[in-house]
């Protein structure tokens, strides 16, 4: 299934298996993570406490990008539905954004630690670090404002005290950028504890940078 997707049965199927996804790869636990895609001039959301496994396609929460809330008739949508629609706004290339609690990723978060350019994969989300939005309470329009901003060069980010948000140009890209961004978060945490880790220079990342234009970040699926 390639964007632009239109609502359907298979693609609300779709977003439940990716948030089944994220929890059996452990980038995810409980109910914490949300995903949300682009369907025309709406979005759809996965619902608020729902337990995955009990998701089904009807649950899923349809919201306009030019709404200021839900329509009534529907369940809650996650909480953190306000920075999903602000994403998908201020960003149109933007089809699905994942966001989750993954264990290295909230550690960094929690110490407000940037992933610097630590390893060449880091250029897969845009440029030479992976920024921390600042913190701000969960559902507030200051950590919309803060993720967007994060997020105007960048793929993904971390959020402050609280865990990772990664975007794509497809369901598939942007669940592929949240575990690589837990994965990277996983090697860079562990240099920092066996000594004092190498970073790339402006000049490495720069032809890293250039060479992804042939590695393949535009989803072709």
């Amino acid at each position: 299934m390639k964007p632009p997707y239109q609502d359907s049965p298979e693609l609300r199927q779709a977003v439940i298996d990716a948030c089944l996804e994220m929890n059996a790869t452990g980038i995810n636990q409980g109910t914490s993570g949300n995903i949300s895609v682009r369907t025309g001039e709406m979005m759809l959301i996965t619902p608020s406490g729902v337990p995955y496994e009990k998701m089904a396609p009807k649950d899923l929460v349809k919201i306009p990008l030019d709404a200021g809330r839900w329509p009534e008739g529907q369940l809650k949508p996650s909480t953190e539905w306000p920075f999903h629609l602000a994403i998908l706004r201020a960003k149109p290339a933007v089809n699905a954004v994942v966001h989750a609690h993954p264990v290295y990723c909230s550690a960094l978060a929690i110490n407000r630690q940037p992933i610097p350019a630590c390893h060449y994969m880091v250029a897969a989300f845009g440029g030479n670090d992976v920024p921390v939005a600042d913190y701000a309470l969960f559902g507030s329009q200051q950590l919309s404002d803060n993720i967007t901003r994060s997020l105007e060069n960048r793929s993904a980010c971390l959020m402050a005290n609280h865990g990772a948000v990664a975007t794509g140009e497809s369901l598939p890209r942007a669940l592929w950028r949240l575990g690589e961004l837990e994965t990277l978060a996983k090697g860079y945490a562990t240099s920092l504890t066996i000594g004092e880790p190498h970073i790339l220079s402006e000049t490495e990342m720069q032809e890293v940078i250039a060479a992804f234009a042939d590695y393949g970040l535009k989803d072709s699926r």
